[in-house]
């Protein structure tokens, strides 16, 4: 049996659809299926993408560890993927998920923007939920 991420697949097309920025990526936001909140934005290559669509979890690259990061992989927050979308330019991705443990953000918050421009300063609008050290 092929997956989505084989040449001889016709599933091939939707991926090759996506138009990948020169280090062959494309900027992936998670929004909370139910609430419509944004949770987080990360980067996702072509092996990512297709694993997520395959095991309905996101799974993203991570640019700074130079591999593939499955979303709750070592803080036990996965994000069950309930659809894909792809923007009118195909150069953006939005995940619809639903988070577990409800807690997106290394920061021990629900979501990555926990943050409000007010008065020209960022406040935090936001409460940590789980300390980070006792999540990792």
């Amino acid at each position: 049996m092929s997956t989505p991420d084989t040449p001889d697949n016709t599933q091939s097309t939707w991926l090759d659809q996506v138009k990948w920025n020169d280090d062959g990526l494309v900027p992936a936001i998670a929004q909370d299926a139910d609430s419509g909140r944004i949770l987080m934005m990360a980067w996702m290559n072509r092996e990512s993408l297709a694993l997520s669509a395959r095991e309905n979890r996101a799974v993203y690259w991570s640019r700074s560890r130079g591999k593939l990061w499955r979303k709750g992989e070592s803080s036990g927050h996965v994000q069950e993927l309930k659809s894909i979308e792809l923007d009118c330019d195909a150069d953006a991705i939005v995940l619809k998920v639903k988070q577990l443990g409800g807690i997106a953000c290394h920061t021990g918050r629900e979501s990555c923007f926990y943050r409000t421009l007010k008065e020209g300063q960022w406040q935090t609008m936001e409460p940590v939920l789980k300390d980070p050290n006792e999540i990792y």
